[in-house]
Order: C-alpha cells, then structure tokens, then sequence
C-alpha cells in the first residue's frame, strides 16, 4: 500500500517524532530506522519493517532508493510518500536522505539465544552512552560475535543514536536484555570463560587464550565494571596504556578485545582469514 503525506500535522509523522522517547518506543514495541545504509543492512538480515517514509527530493543518488522502498512493499510495509518539509520533521540525521523506516524491536531473551561452538560474546554493563553501545554493535559485527548480551541497560538499545552508530549492523548480530545475575549464571553453566579489563590486570590483553567459549564483559563509561562481573571473571587483564590516558573509551576497548579474540582464532584455525574488498577508487563507498 502507498500513500502520500502533505501536511507536517499527520499524525503518523506525530507518532514517529514519539518514537524518539524510550517510553513511546517501550510503549508500542517500536523502532526507527533511518538512512539507507541503515535501512538496507536491516533488510538484508531479515527486518521486516511496518512502514517506510520516503521523500525523493532528499535521495542522495536516486538510483538505489526506489528499489528499497519497493522491497519494503513487498515485505508488507506501508509506503509512505512524503514531501520535503514532511519528512524533514521525522528526519533524526542532520543530513536526511529521504528513508525512514519504523518496526519491531530486535532484542531477544536468553532463553532464545542459540550460540554456536567456540562462540565469543561481548557483555556490556550499564552503557550509559547510545554512540558507545552502537559502535560496540559494529564492532560485534565486524568480529562475527555470535551475541551482545545487554545488562543491566541505561540506554536503550532501540534508541535512533544505537542504530546510527552501529550502522544498522545492530540487524545482524544477535542482542540480549537481560540482568548481570541472569547472565553471569546464563554464561557460566555454559562453560564461557568471562575477561574483564581493569588496569589493576598483571597479565595483558593479549596473554590470555581467548579461543573458546569466551564472553568480553565491559563496563559503564565512568566507572567501568561492578564487583559482581569483576568477581566473576576468570581473565582479568590490563590493555597496555603507554600515554598520560590510564584507560581507553569502552567503545574503543571492546574493539581492541574482540580484535585480540579475532586474532587467536584466525592463528587456531577457528575463523577463516576473510577475503579482502575490492577497492573502487578515490572515494568508494557503499552507497
């Protein structure tokens, strides 16, 4: 179904400024999508999305978009055509491109999370910043993570800055809310060996075997992991800081961790060395 939008005053575009507010998303069980990178990695891993908002003065090739908005039909979604002053209120970006998507939440239990052999595992403990969890998102992608499993949140992982920041790669990982106590006993009657960073560590980051069924726990942005997840780790290690810096942003230490992980388990055996991307000149991006 297509229709188109005229008036700023429409209440679906109302109902997409509410989206912005933790309480209207947790209220409807709602999410926005926005921009097409977002947007075309989120359908690439399967989302299927109520409705998509579309604006083509604000496309930025005019050349994938329509068959986006088209594949959205075709999942079900409502199409919705609207004009530029429209869609600039729903718009979250600065720089709008003209795609907007709005669906369910991707958060899953525990009891629905189904992990494979040697699985590694980020853990994050009351991430207050949307840009930090995002951008941890990403990186769990990048490493192929099998699972984000989110304790005890002070952000919302529906939140548009998460989804900005992972690059809607937050589609193609799996993510789980839960309690520090329900995973701590989720992940141990597993057999996952926990690591924690602290700088207090002996041993350095890269001392450990991180090629089993691992879970990385990280921190708050100020004062980093509680006693319980620090208690319950088994590896204990430090990021060597060379500088006058005594610790990393968390974002930036996950991705030092996981990396670590990617490492041993390319030198095992365990993943394979991916291929390289081709280059395509000055500029090349994937969209």
């Amino acid at each position: 179904m297509q229709l188109e939008i005229t008036s700023p005053s429409n209440p679906k575009l109302k109902h997409i400024v509410k989206l912005r507010s933790c309480s209207a998303r947790e209220e409807c069980g709602e999410m926005i999508v926005e921009g097409f990178r977002e947007c075309r990695r989120a359908l690439d891993n399967g989302y299927r999305p109520k409705a998509i908002f579309h604006c083509p003065d604000f496309y930025l090739k005019n050349e994938n978009e329509p068959a986006l908005v088209a594949e959205c039909e075709e999942k079900g979604a409502v199409v919705y055509t609207c004009s530029k002053t429209c869609f600039a209120k729903i718009a979250y970006k600065e720089r709008p491109d003209g795609l907007l998507m709005i669906g369910p939440h991707v958060s899953i239990c525990l009891s629905d999370l189904r992990l494979p052999e040697n699985a590694l595992v980020i853990v994050t403990e009351a991430i207050e910043k949307p840009g930090n969890l995002g951008t941890i998102l990403r990186s769990a992608d990048a490493a192929k993570v099998a699972a984000v499993i989110v304790c005890d949140r002070t952000t919302d992982v529906h939140n548009p800055n998460v989804v900005r920041a992972s690059t809607g790669t937050m589609f193609s990982v799996p993510i789980v809310e839960a309690s520090s106590e329900e995973a701590l006993a989720w992940l141990k009657s597993r057999g996952f060996k926990i690591l924690a960073a602290t700088p207090h560590a002996e041993k350095l980051h890269f001392e450990v075997d991180l090629t089993g069924n691992v879970a990385i726990a990280l921190g708050a942005e100020q004062y980093g992991l509680t006693a319980k997840w620090m208690d319950g780790a088994e590896l204990r290690v430090r990021i060597p800081m060379l500088g006058l810096a005594d610790s990393l942003n968390v974002s930036a230490a996950a991705t030092i961790l996981v990396y670590e992980a990617v490492r041993q388990r390319i030198a095992a055996g365990i993943d394979k060395v991916p291929d390289a991307v081709p280059w395509h000149g000055e500029g090349a991006h994937d969209h």
